[in-house]
């Protein structure tokens, strides 16, 4: 079989893996680089972590993610995680971490709710004012994500049956009879095609775009004081919800970045304007991270990024089957990353075993598991 996909991103080339390791031609097509640091792949980590709210078809699907890394690793001849564990905090009313550790309780991954009293001397680094109530798992870590993405490019341009094509953008797909044709006016034909381009997407697929929004995101890195970067490299993650304002930390692994992120999605942007960010946009989550975190007073912001998440509405991924010969797969919601290698091995096993899409698309949201919706 001969396949084409579209977007050179850790979903694009997850499924050109998973498709290469059956046996299967692929040819991948990015409008960029490959890799493309504007993609939303591109950032020197992303988190991987079983708590998941209430969503527990997601939280089951985290073992099965983690196997498929230890797949991937095992091909690349390299580990590119780090684990940390899952601090899980709230406040002001909040309850995302109650429903994590009522949802893992159930699958058999249970947490372990700390006091608030010994929270202080667990982790000193953290002002306990305002917070109510605190999880921990041992599960959960950092995976490096831009040299995942490089390695994984290195991986499949040493494939013979594996062609990667940068700087080609795609201007018009055929799903019904797996034709695609680039802005240079050249068509391909494959048995299948693959869009797996972001934010991009809903270009290439208009349809698409009632259903999932591009998403102007901005984290933040910061310096710390070396009193302190020594202790935060071997910190946990933290996810905390307030109810007004939530932060997620990634700590220094590995010598990269102390990012500080918020789980607001602005469902606003265009992935071809200017990245540029100011500080004034993260205002809020500044003035978290000011009372929430010890000493934040002598961090220093390194650098503003701004990234495109994908959003729909229910925040579930969409992979499903259009046309006779294509599919959709736009996994992120801003939570994809840590499913990619599973995401692209299953969906290689979907097309090469012809199973059923529609189970695939529901395994693929999450519903699997999750209950009513």
């Amino acid at each position: 079989m001969r396949a084409i996909i579209i977007g050179g991103g850790i979903m694009g080339l997850a499924t050109a893996w998973g498709l290469a390791r059956r046996g299967h031609e692929v040819e991948l097509f990015e409008q960029g680089p490959i890799p493309n640091p504007l993609a939303s792949s591109m950032d020197e980590h992303r988190l991987i972590r079983h708590p998941y709210g209430s969503h527990v078809g997601y939280a089951r699907m985290i073992d099965e993610a983690y196997a498929a890394w230890d797949l991937l690793w095992a091909d690349l001849g390299e580990t590119l995680y780090e684990p940390t564990g899952t601090l899980a905090l709230s406040g002001n009313g909040a309850d995302w971490p109650e429903k994590s550790a009522a949802a893992l309780a159930s699958i058999g991954k249970p947490m372990t709710e700390l006091s608030m009293s010994d929270l202080p001397r667990r982790f000193p680094l953290l002002d306990t004012k305002g917070l109510e109530r605190a999880f921990w798992i041992d599960t959960g870590g950092v995976l490096l994500a831009q040299d995942i993405v490089a390695a994984l490019v290195r991986h499949l341009g040493a494939q013979a049956k594996v062609r990667l094509h940068g700087n080609t953008p795609v201007r018009a797909v055929d799903l019904e009879h797996g034709r695609i044709v680039t802005d240079a006016g050249a068509t391909h034909e494959g048995d299948i095609v693959v869009v797996a381009a972001g934010a991009w997407a809903p270009r290439l697929l208009p349809a698409l775009g009632a259903r999932v929004l591009p998403s102007r995101q901005v984290v933040i890195y910061f310096d710390l004081p070396e009193d302190q970067r020594a202790a935060w490299a071997r910190g946990p993650m933290i996810i905390e919800k307030t109810g007004d304002v939530g932060l997620y930390l990634v700590p220094p692994v590995r010598g990269r970045g102390m990012k500080v992120g918020d789980h607001e999605f602005s469902r606003s942007g265009d992935p071809t304007a200017s990245r540029d960010a100011h500080e004034s946009e993260m205002r809020a989550l500044l003035d978290r991270c000011g009372s929430l975190l010890r000493g934040f007073d002598r961090w220093q912001v390194r650098n503003l990024k701004v990234c495109f998440y994908s959003v729909t509405d229910d925040e579930r991924f969409v992979v499903e089957k259009q046309g006779a010969k294509g599919w959709a797969m736009s996994p992120c919601s801003g939570h994809g990353f840590k499913f990619g290698a599973l995401l692209g091995l299953e969906l290689a096993r979907t097309i090469g075993e012809s199973r059923d899409s529609t189970a695939h698309a529901r395994w693929a949201a999450g519903l699997v598991g999750d209950g009513p919706t």
